[in-house]
């Protein structure tokens, strides 16, 4: 019996995404549960999966394609049928002469492994390396688990001990040391000075113009400025870093931030809101989930600390590198990414002395941190050296006030500096 399978439900308030990947083509036999496509949203790269057992006979998306959540996207046919309907021939390239294919020693079977179907597991940032370095995953050998690593690709892009193929102009295999290139955007065109290229903008890249456009256009944002003396949190975080490396985390200022904000915001309930402009009422959030901003490779994303209240320091200094990692790999599932209610921006590991961060709605504020520097400060009736950290809070006027702000940023400043206070275990 012939089945549809559709794109399902894959996160609270998103309709849609892009076909990142088509991983089966029409013949294949899948088991139940078995990656189909990859889709790629503003937040995530999510699999589609076969809802049972048997053999794709349809496809009705290709790489690229635009799908919406409830639509079709091919036809299974429960167990062994025959095949409805066969792919499309691929173009035989002209005078081209076939690859010859040398091949290593074999690795051993277990290193071999695959599922029935011939499909191979890889996860889906695993794909994608191998699409940059134009890798087919099925000439990979896995690893004794039958899933090919990205160690697995870039081994095998770079002359592993995998089955080669080279052309008959290629450099032998034993005198080659090829290196894998990622290629750049083609040049399409140019303007009035000189050649252009024109890059396509992923998902993320997509949401984030729209967000940021919106944010901006929406909200009217006022920044207020100020400075923490984190001399005495920089000692306590020496003093402390092993403890909690020890615990497989980081303590990082970062996670100070978290957990002095939670304090903050419970004192100042109106930066832990939102306004519901159509009632013309004020949404107090009575839970703390802090959005930590997060640059990747792929572009800007906010994983979501949930609870932070509830959590020690040390706690989230073992949650916030864990999160940030996933972040980095698109392994970020789409529930650890909603629910923020307030969002830090930390660019202090790259540098500056102040930026302005645009709020993420429906947030009503957000913190901003710069590079910390080492200072002359007056104080006690003499100058001494201390380690000053730039705040920056934009906040949302509608419902901010400029006194509240600066009241909230002074309690904040104060707590940073005098972190044995929040370091406290509860």
């Amino acid at each position: 019996m012939a089945t549809e399978f559709k794109l399902p439900e894959i996160g609270e308030g998103i309709e849609g995404g892009t076909v990142a990947s088509v991983l089966v083509k029409v013949g294949d036999a899948v088991s139940e549960g078995q990656p189909l496509l990859e889709i790629e949203t503003d937040k995530a790269v999510v699999e589609v999966n076969a809802p049972h057992a048997g053999t794709v006979t349809k496809l009705l998306a290709k790489e690229g394609d635009a799908i919406k959540v409830g639509q079709v996207v091919g036809v299974l046919e429960a167990g062994d049928a025959p095949v409805a309907a066969a792919p499309e021939p691929e173009p035989t390239p002209k005078a081209e002469a076939a690859p010859v294919v040398q091949e290593a020693a074999p690795a051993p079977a277990e290193a071999r492994k695959r599922v029935s179907s011939g499909a191979v597991l890889a996860s889906p940032m695993v794909r994608r390396l191998a699409r940059k370095l134009g890798v087919d995953l099925k000439d990979v050998p896995a690893d004794s688990s039958g899933r090919v690593t990205a160690q697995d690709v870039e081994a095998f892009a770079g002359g592993g001990a995998a089955p080669t193929v080279v052309t008959e102009s290629a450099v032998p295999a034993a005198a080659a040391t090829p290196t894998p290139k990622v290629a750049a955007p083609t040049p399409t065109g140019s303007d009035n000075w000189g050649p252009t290229a024109r890059e396509g903008m992923n998902a993320i890249r997509k949401k984030t113009m729209e967000r940021m456009t919106s944010n901006w256009q929406n909200i009217p944002h006022v920044t207020h400025f100020e400075k923490a003396d984190i001399t005495s949190l920089e000692a306590v975080r020496n003093k402390y870093g092993r403890q909690i490396d020890a615990q497989g985390g980081k303590l990082t200022v970062t996670s100070f931030l978290i957990k002095a904000l939670t304090e903050a915001l419970k004192r100042f309930p109106k930066f832990n809101a939102s306004i519901d402009a159509d009632t013309e009422e004020i949404i107090l959030k009575q839970y703390y989930n802090i959005g930590v901003a997060a640059d990747t490779p792929h572009g800007l994303v906010v994983p979501v600390i949930k609870g932070a209240d509830q959590k020690s320091i040390s706690e989230i200094s073992v949650e916030l590198p864990a999160l940030a990692a996933k972040a980095r790999d698109r392994k970020l599932g789409v529930n650890e990414m909603q629910g923020g209610t307030f969002t830090i921006s930390n660019l202090g590991g790259l540098g500056g002395q102040a930026f302005t961060p645009i709020i993420n709605a429906p947030e009503v504020a957000i913190l901003g941190v710069s590079r910390g520097q080492m200072e002359q400060v007056f104080q006690h009736g003499a100058f001494a050296p201390r380690l000053m950290l730039p705040l920056t809070l934009s906040y949302d006027h509608r419902l901010i006030d400029g006194a509240d702000a600066a009241r909230f940023m002074r309690w904040l400043v104060e707590a940073l500096e005098q972190p044995w206070v929040l370091f406290l275990d509860e």
